[in-house]
């Protein structure tokens, strides 16, 4: 196929996961990105051929179907509404974003209006589908630990739950649930949230949250019991080299996400 008839994507932000998002498409036959959303004075890095729009607006004007959204929590709030209004799909990076209740109605509202969708990836958990699956079997209980070196908290509200640099072994510095953890770490718990909407939702959702200097990939731990019995997964995920609080595996989930709108056979 050719990008004349390919899938147009469009995308927001152009940072550690835009990025690799980016390169990632370039390479796909059936997939073309039409543009980036980024934020005023943000485009240094962009590659000259590719057009940057200003706002939401801008960026539907480019023809897109699809958005990815990888731009965090407040390219999320800022740019959603209008995006889903204007009747684009959009593949959302910033899953716990969600967690805000009042954002997730109105998304939910603007998805009605326009007949755009908001699309969850796994990011780098496995297990989702069979959580999802669970959920309808019947679910008593789901449970996440997250495992992350002391560099991948450092800048968030951990530094203020534990003394970062003095810890020598794993420790848990948080536990409580998925919606607290997803809007007190916005920048390192995304995945809970995806867990919380496959699953429980987020007041049942319990997490607990962990520094471990013995570490340098990020682990994600999921356990759930219910009727249908008991699941457990474990992903040990290394770190994108640009942002040591993402997995390597956020924005391959982000791509994954596009070929399954475009596969005739989708997984």
């Amino acid at each position: 196929m050719s990008k004349s008839r390919a899938l147009p994507v469009g995308l927001i932000g152009y940072g550690a996961i835009g990025r690799v998002v980016a390169e990632s498409i370039a390479a796909e036959a059936d997939i073309t990105l039409v543009g980036v959303l980024l934020r005023p004075g943000s485009a240094r890095d962009v590659p000259a051929n590719l057009p940057v729009a200003g706002d939401a607006a801008a960026l539907l004007a480019l023809g897109p179907r699809v958005v990815v959204e990888a731009a965090g929590h407040a390219g999320l709030h800022a740019h959603a509404e209008a995006l889903l209004r204007g009747g684009v799909d959009l593949l959302v990076a910033s899953v716990g974003a969600l967690a805000d209740a009042a954002l997730e109605s109105r998304l939910r509202a603007a998805a009605d209006a326009g007949g755009g969708r908001v699309l969850i990836p796994a990011g780098a958990l496995g297990g989702l589908d069979a959580l999802g699956a669970a959920r309808h079997a019947g679910l008593d209980s789901v449970e996440y630990t997250g495992r992350k070196a002391p560099k991948a908290w450092i800048g968030t509200k951990a530094e203020s739950l534990i003394d970062l640099g003095a810890v020598t072994e794993p420790a848990v510095f948080f536990e409580g649930t998925a919606r607290e953890a997803a809007l007190a770490f916005p920048q390192n718990a995304n995945v809970v949230a995806a867990v919380a909407l496959a699953g429980l939702g987020f007041e049942q959702t319990r997490v607990r949250l962990m520094v471990d200097p013995t570490e340098a990939c990020n682990q994600h731990s999921v356990l759930a019991h219910g009727p249908f019995g008991e699941m457990s997964s474990h992903v040990v995920a290394r770190v994108l080299p640009a942002n040591p609080k993402t997995s390597m595996l956020a924005p391959y989930s982000l791509v994954r996400g596009l070929r399954n709108l475009v596969d005739v056979i989708a997984v």
